[in-house]
């Protein structure tokens, strides 16, 4: 690597970094930090819901078969179903042949 990623610890990878923080206290080097501002715009909130332990379990369970967190299969389901009400039953839906 041809640029240190950290200023104090002139380490060149954050394994180093981390090494040289595991060593070091930031006590140590204040005098070798700068004031910085910055603006944080955080865009996505969690909202928690409580759901049956089966059901959780299931859940689990079918994320696991799909190589997902069941934070994303649940977010992916519920996307669906809002997608469902906004444009109507899909094709093929037993709705949908009425």
């Amino acid at each position: 690597m041809n640029r240190a990623k950290s200023a104090i610890s002139k380490a060149g990878s954050y394994e180093e970094m981390g090494k040289f923080w595991d060593a070091h206290d930031l006590s140590d080097t204040w005098d070798k930090t700068e004031e910085v501002k910055f603006d944080v715009d955080i865009k996505s909130e969690r909202t928690y819901y409580a759901v049956d332990n089966i059901l959780s379990e299931r859940l689990h369970s079918i994320a696991k078969e799909r190589g997902v967190s069941a934070d994303t299969l649940v977010n992916l389901w519920i996307q669906e179903k809002i997608q469902e009400k906004k444009h109507g039953p899909k094709h093929g839906s037993s709705a949908a042949k009425h």
